[in-house]
């Protein structure tokens, strides 16, 4: 027998199912939000609607991991470069959403609600707060990169943390009859500590794992229970989970790309469950009911909402016109941080506990979250749909390169162990942009069944990265005369750009460091070709350290080469440090700006080849050495190339290495 709110586990998660299945088709036609459309369905199902539902333990514990699940994905897929670039206008952005309602909040619930001056702080603290429930728009358009959602996301941290902070000395003043400044105190040095144990210990074990565990259902869990550590050590320390997920992705974020599988695995689980779950969570909270119990707490709802929005929008003013930023980017920074949802329930709740809010305005601050929710979520998608047209119109109208002159990959794979890797290179090095397919070749000579079920195999690895990053892959099995053979000529067949090999090794004590396949392959085409061997995940490098000839911009492949590095290090958050002459390191510069890539790069000035030999023994273990070479009888070529072969299998035999041949006439 069924009886409502539902009991029965199976019928609990059926029903939100459906929801979540329905809502979308039901709303889009109506233009509402599918994030709106949620909370609304929250409201339907919950105890004040139809009570189809009540809020139990699911819908708390699936609730806080949606929150955290919305705070590590705007942190996890916001691009380094971009959050250094905005990190001071981000924090200007943060005071301002922090000190504007904080003002306003005080004295404005001193005057309009007649309470004391605790409450008051308390209320303003609540209007300071909020959360990023529209940030799943900014994603959906992608345009989590954009210089307003970048600010707005760091604006958020500063104005969350300022607003517990208040928070947690309101209940102190409530509880101790003062302020706790030694409190103060032990919670400032209790974050740095955080920070650093978690900044350090992260990454070096995330590296680890990764680097001995390519399995993604692994990977993700791995990822998942690091983010929920952090959330668990912020809030022992006396801070809010939602920031210690919010640093757990920040830490993160240069170990997973954003086009990789991880990431690709990372926002499907939290798009399909737990962000829907946590916003029909927040819906079933909402007694819309009492705004017509009486005039009381209808006042308190429109004042709260008034002056939460308005500052809010202010602040989004204010800063707009000091970073010169246009119409469309204030409203979308004011979308992301007009929503009330975690912070501001959790004040609440304490204030009610505590007796420092009466029902009407615990009802009423209820009442404001699902206003700001509904013109949060609406007001991002307006202005996220106005920038990505703006940003579109950009594209088509700057000079980019046509599709014609993307890279055209043939990537050789022999060995299944290593084959994983040299396509994760490959696909790393192409522009995101890039929809031309990639070519996976197997080229044999013999029909040993063990050569050739190897090769299948490697080509199945190949194909499986391909697939997780969302890219076109074509696989060759070609019977050739000899490796070589097979290589050029499906490489002319494909119109490639270039060739990916791994890098060979060597057999035995007479066997040179390319070996004879690569300097007959260096003969055979003009093409060019990357030969790679990394001993860990591509995207888990701290650095990429890159050493160029002299002369090496008067290489016909120049561009090519320096474009490929530019990718690789913007899509692995890697920096890119270049050991070149002066005048090459001006050109380098010169194509990455004009390229408009946005990555880290430096320089390190090399004036004889004696300077990399010193230079190089700075390369770490985590980074990835790349040797731009030359051909002989090439401009960039000199007589210190002749050695390189016998330096790198002398002193970089456990490094992770690319050796770079550019494309000549």
């Amino acid at each position: 027998m069924i009886s409502f709110p539902l009991q029965q586990p199976v019928a609990i998660f059926l029903l939100v199912l459906i929801v979540i299945l329905l809502g979308p088709l039901v709303f889009r036609p109506l233009k509402i939000p599918s994030i709106v459309g949620m909370i609304l369905a929250g409201i339907a199902v919950g105890p004040y609607g139809l009570n189809l539902l009540e809020r139990d333990t699911s819908f708390k514990i699936f609730g806080e991991v949606g929150i955290l699940y919305i705070m590590f994905l705007a942190a996890v897929e916001i691009d380094m470069f971009h959050l250094r670039k905005s990190s001071r206008k981000g924090l200007i952005f943060g005071l301002l959403s922090f000190i504007l309602p904080m003002v306003a909040g005080i004295f404005g619930s001193r005057y309009a609600f007649g309470v004391s001056w605790t409450t008051s702080v308390l209320i303003a603290s609540m209007y300071a707060s909020h959360t990023l429930i529209s940030y799943p728009v900014v994603s959906r358009f992608g345009l989590s990169n954009v210089q307003a959602a970048v600010i707005a996301v760091f604006g958020t941290i500063v104005a969350v943390l300022l607003a517990l902070l208040t928070l947690a000395q309101v209940v102190s003043v409530k509880v101790n009859g003062g302020f706790e400044v030694a409190g103060l105190w032990r919670l400032g040095i209790s974050m740095v500590v955080y920070m650093l144990v978690v900044g350090y210990s992260f990454p070096w074990l995330t590296r680890r794992v990764f680097g001995h565990n390519n399995d993604p259902i692994t990977q993700f869990i791995f990822i998942l229970a690091l983010v929920f550590i952090a959330s668990l050590l912020a809030q022992l320390i006396g801070l809010e989970a939602i920031l210690g997920a919010f640093f757990a992705g920040l830490v993160l974020n240069p170990m997973i790309p954003v086009r990789s599988g991880l990431m690709k695995n990372i926002k499907f689980v939290g798009n399909a469950i737990f962000i829907p779950y946590f916003l029909i969570g927040v819906g079933m909270l909402i007694n819309v009911g009492v705004i017509f119990k009486g005039w009381g707490v209808a006042w308190v709802a429109i004042n709260m909402t008034a002056v939460a929005l308005s500052t809010k929008w202010l602040a989004a003013w204010i800063a707009s016109k000091l970073f010169g930023l246009d119409g469309a980017d204030r409203r979308l920074m004011f979308g992301l941080t007009s929503g009330k949802a975690a912070a501001t329930i959790a004040a609440t709740m304490i204030g009610f506990q505590y007796g420092l809010l009466t029902e009407d305005i615990m009802n009423g601050a209820v009442v404001m979250i699902l206003i700001c929710c509904i013109i949060s979520t609406v007001t991002t998608e307006r202005a996220a749909r106005k920038i990505r047209i703006r940003i579109t119109a950009e594209e088509l109208s700057h000079d980019e390169l046509t599709p014609g002159e993307y890279a055209r990959q043939v990537v050789a794979v022999a060995n299944p162990v290593t084959s994983e890797g040299i396509m994760r290179l490959a696909l790393f090095m192409r522009a995101p942009e890039n929809h031309n397919h990639i070519t996976a070749l197997f080229v044999r000579s013999n029909d040993d069944s063990r050569v050739v079920q190897m090769g299948r195999n490697a080509l199945r690895s190949a194909v499986s990265v391909a697939d997780g990053m969302d890219v076109d892959i074509k696989t060759v099995e070609r019977f050739d005369l000899n490796v070589v053979s097979g290589l050029t000529n499906v490489g002319h067949e494909e119109r490639a750009t270039e060739i990916v090999i791994g890098l060979h090794r060597k057999s035995n004590v007479v066997d040179t460091f390319y070996g004879n396949m690569i300097e007959q392959l260096l003969k055979s085409t003009n093409k060019m070709v990357m030969m790679s061997r990394c001993f860990i995940p591509v995207d888990t490098v701290n650095r990429i350290v890159i050493a160029v000839p002299e002369k090496a911009e008067y290489e016909t492949g120049f561009q090519l080469w320096v474009m490929r590095m530019a990718n690789l290090g913007a899509q692995v958050a890697a920096r890119l440090v270049f050991i070149a002459w002066p005048a090459t390191a001006e050109f380098i510069r010169g194509v990455i700006e004009d390229g408009r890539f946005e990555v880290r790069h430096d320089y390190r000035t090399m004036d004889t080849w004696d300077d990399f030999i010193l230079l190089s023994s700075e390369v770490e273990e985590d980074d990835l050495l790349v040797v731009v070479a030359a051909r002989k009888g090439s401009v960039s070529y000199s007589s210190d190339l002749e050695s390189l072969p016998i330096f790198l299998g002398r002193h970089f035999t456990r490094h992770n290495l690319l050796v770079i041949y550019p494309r000549q006439f």
